[in-house]
């Protein structure tokens, strides 16, 4: 991957790119934001470019330094991830065993740590010598969704790099562009942080079946109450589709939130586009108060499963719950 295939994050790329266009590279970057910005895979972007055989303000990809990093096996950078709950000090121990060692080529070693603002005090104090103190050349890459969370000490003597939430629109262009089918890719945006999340979450089979179920759930329920409980029985709970409940309620919020839209004259901003016609003659069955209740029901019904209750009584509950009313 290289920068330009990074979606947006405009000025992070900036950032990074003119650090290495002028040979100015900081010893230390804090990349903060939140999931699904892109923060990795700008991280090992701007790692391979740092190793690049081209020697420029990007990676190609190609060299053998770049694909041994793509890779996961370049002997000098290194990947720091939460042991159990947290970053404990013998892994920054470990880090520090490991530069102590010669590098191969650049005489330059990275490393970076993903959800730092897990580290224990006496971790984050230790990181802190060693970004005073480093044993040979090192560019450390800390990601965080809060870089605000992590240690005074650490932030000042970090170089800021802000990501941002990616425009969903955007990201479902891409999706389309690359081969997901419009409406899954529609959905997928507004369900998971990212690009990288929401390619995964097309290439799903189960998705595009729950969506399908959902609809028929959704249409069923105004009108025919018990044909609805039997077809979550049938289509549902006596299949696999049964443990993504989780994710029916979720596209039974985004579908009450496209009537609401509807009845608002946003049609722009509709989620299930491809069902404008049954939109248009649902939308009017209730107030807005009556669809703000139903996805407030949406709602209480995930948690309901998180907290164990059987999924499948959880749903009829659901159900009947939002049938009706106004």
């Amino acid at each position: 991957m290289s920068f330009e295939q990074i979606l947006g994050q405009d000025r992070a790329k900036k950032i990074l790119q003119n650090g290495l266009r002028t040979d100015k590279v900081s010893h230390a970057y804090l990349f903060s934001g939140p999931k699904g910005t892109g923060r990795m895979a700008a991280a090992l972007t701007f790692t391979k470019a740092l190793f690049c055989e081209r020697m420029t303000d990007d990676a190609c990809g190609e060299c053998l330094s770049c694909r041994k990093i793509e890779h996961g096996n370049h002997p000098d950078v290194h990947i720091i991830l939460p042991e159990g709950q947290s970053i404990k000090i013998d892994q920054i121990r470990e880090l520090q065993r490991e530069f102590s060692y010669r590098t191969q080529a650049t005489g330059r070693k990275v490393y970076i740590m993903e959800q730092a603002e897990k580290m224990t005090v006496q971790a984050a104090n230790s990181l802190l010598k060693f970004l005073e103190e480093p044993t040979s050349p090192a560019v450390a890459i800390l990601i965080t969704e809060n870089g605000q969370a992590m240690l005074p000490t650490i932030q000042s003597r970090s170089q800021m790099v802000p990501f941002t939430p990616q425009d969903p629109n955007l990201i479902c262009q891409t999706l389309v562009a690359e081969g997901s089918p419009a409406i899954l890719a529609r959905a997928a945006v507004y369900l998971v942080n990212g690009l990288e999340a929401g390619r995964e979450l097309c290439g799903q089979n189960w998705f595009a079946e729950v969506r399908n179920v959902m609809l028929q759930l959704g249409k069923e329920c105004e009108a025919r109450l018990p044909s609805a409980l039997l077809t979550a029985q049938q289509k549902l709970f006596k299949t696999e589709l049964a443990e993504h409940t989780d994710m029916l309620f979720r596209l039974f919020h985004l579908w009450f939130r496209d009537m609401l839209n509807y009845q608002y004259n946003r049609q722009e901003s509709l989620v299930f586009i491809d069902q404008l016609d049954t939109i248009s003659k649902l939308a009017w069955t209730k107030s807005a108060e009556g669809w703000i209740r139903c996805m407030d029901a949406a709602t209480e019904a995930q948690k309901r499963v998180r907290a164990n209750v059987s999924p499948q009584l959880a749903c009829e509950q659901f159900l009947v719950g939002i049938q009706g009313g106004t």
